[in-house]
């Protein structure tokens, strides 16, 4: 790998260079203890729920930045903290466990662990909670008690986020394929094959029948989801894509980990881009017509629907919050810099910060990591019967495929003993 090596126009990677991935995506994996905020901010009732990597869970008055309480889990939290359901929250650590945190008195309900990390924000639909594990299960859960009601099998790990459309459910796995599953007995009705692995921090979006896929091969997918079938595909970057874009009047907007902003019609066409400085970047905020979208260069950017920037706000570490919230008037987010930051919406002022248990930012490999930069070689005719090889790989792929066996789900869990859940 070329380090510091950049683009300045994506038409160089393609006459000159390219980048190549080396191996499976695992930098999720190798994150340590460590003050730094990864995890999305929740905002409920005037009150702040986000969680660390330094194991904890906290409650922040949105208004003050006041600690009001803090959960204590036995893992890092990154991007697992759900929604706030009656007074109960769903929050999965990257040691395995899922944690039921009850919002009013910052106690746990009940736990349950998994075969392996949890590392995506967990989904409440009709009772039930819905989370993937690093072990490859989909799990279903009973949302009042934790008991295990179902699980589903997928070919590789799974961080992407779950989303019910229709009462389907939709999951990615890094087997890069996406699921089409029944929420009610975990039964699987169809998937659709990427080129790579999918990593979706946020729920995917789905509208007027489409839903859209991000993958590591660095499109984006426009699949229809009564059947299954490819619409049109997007290409981005040259380092994957690890969120799903957001639909905003009309037009889509998407982040890729190159750093870059993508405008886009529903139908895949691209009107405008805005490069960040440096890294990775994830799923917008979009607010009173202006976009807010953290990078891994320290920066949160106010960006016009135009692609003009606004304002940025600089911070000591990266900004990985997806879809940052705003409430009353201000946005949210955390950084790598141990800290979670409340910011004037309009002016981009800092209204308060608050500091996490360590101010000592958490070991993360560069984003870079996994991917080489190479000359090319290879002839245009090569090139093309590659590209044919790529397009008649990916796509719909029935029940009887490689990952698929009779029975995918279970009562008994093998990783569920008596202490389990509580």
């Amino acid at each position: 790998m070329f380090e510091g090596f950049s683009f300045d126009d994506f038409s160089m990677e393609m006459e000159d260079v390219e980048i190549r991935k080396l191996r499976k995506f695992d930098r999720m994996f190798k994150i340590g203890f460590g003050g730094s905020v990864d995890c999305t901010p929740r905002i409920h009732n005037g009150i702040v729920y986000f969680g660390s990597a330094d194991h904890n869970v906290y409650a922040v008055d949105a208004g003050t930045g006041k600690e009001i309480w803090r959960f204590k889990t036995n893992g890092s939290i990154l991007e697992s903290v759900s929604l706030v359901y009656g007074n109960i929250i769903y929050v999965g650590t990257n040691e395995g466990t899922l944690h039921a945190i009850n919002v009013e008195t910052g106690k746990g309900a009940w736990y349950f662990r998994s075969g392996g990390g949890i590392i995506n924000i967990p989904l409440f639909y009709r009772g039930m909670v819905f989370f993937g594990s690093n072990d490859g299960f989909l799990y279903a859960l009973d949302a009042d008690n934790g008991k295990l009601i179902w699980r589903f099998r997928t070919g590789d790990e799974i961080l992407s986020s779950a989303t019910v459309f229709e009462n389907m459910l939709y999951i990615g796995s890094f087997d890069g394929y996406l699921y089409c599953i029944n929420p009610e007995d975990g039964k699987e009705l169809w998937r659709f094959r990427t080129g790579g692995e999918i990593f979706n921090v946020n729920q995917f979006l789905i509208h007027r029948n489409v839903i859209y896929i991000p993958s590591f091969d660095n499109y984006i997918y426009a699949v229809d989801i009564s059947k299954g079938r490819e619409i049109w595909r997007f290409k981005t970057g040259s380092y994957g894509n690890a969120s799903s874009p957001v639909l905003y009047k009309g037009m889509l907007y998407h982040a890729c980990r190159d750093g870059v902003l993508y405008a886009l019609t529903t139908e895949g066409k691209e009107i405008w881009r805005f490069k960040m400085d440096k890294g990775v970047s994830l799923a917008p905020g979009i607010h009173d017509d202006v976009i807010y979208i953290g990078s891994e260069d320290g920066n949160l950017y106010a960006i016009n629907l135009d692609g003009k920037e606004r304002w940025r706000f600089k911070t000591d570490g990266g900004i990985y919050s997806v879809e940052p919230p705003c409430f009353n008037g201000k946005v949210y987010f955390g950084s790598w810099d141990c800290h979670l930051y409340c910011v004037d919406a309009k002016t981009g002022k800092e209204v308060w910060k608050f500091a996490t248990s360590t101010l000592t930012p958490s070991p993360v490999p560069p984003f870079q990591e996994g991917f080489e930069v190479v000359v090319k070689k290879s002839a245009p005719e090569e090139e093309g019967k590659e590209e044919e090889k790529y397009e008649s790989e990916i796509g719909i792929k029935n029940m009887e495929s490689e990952y698929h066996v009779k029975s995918e789900y279970s009562f008994k869990s093998e990783y569920q003993t008596k202490g389990e859940y509580r």
